[in-house]
């Protein structure tokens, strides 16, 4: 599946998933599994950068891109349970980075 998604797309496909394979786990089970989530992208970094080879020599592809959606799906999922629309939250972010971070990263002085 290639076609773009919007949050708002992507929060309605998980809650599809979710609910036809058996509803959302506990808040706390689904904040583990993120960091979980979390500590396997810090991982596929280390085997990018070099920091930590593989042990298997012979796997050289990174799995980033799939930890990086997997970490978006058990975030969507917290949301989801908690009804939290993430374009709304991702426009007021953007916005109070924009006010607060205005010239903190300037690169012209």
């Amino acid at each position: 599946m290639t076609e773009k998604l919007s949050l708002d797309d992507m929060q309605n496909l998980v809650e599809k998933w979710i609910q036809k394979h058996g509803g959302y786990w506990s808040p706390l089970s689904m904040l583990s599994a993120s960091i979980e989530e979390l500590g396997e992208i810090s991982r596929e970094i280390n085997h990018l950068e070099g920091f930590k080879p593989k042990k298997d020599k012979i796997m050289t592809k990174s799995k980033l891109d799939e930890e990086l959606a997997d970490l978006l799906f058990s975030v969507i999922c917290i949301a989801n349970f908690y009804n939290i629309n993430l374009t709304r939250s991702f426009h007021k972010i953007i916005a109070k980075y924009s006010k607060r971070d205005s010239k903190r990263f300037d690169q012209s002085k």
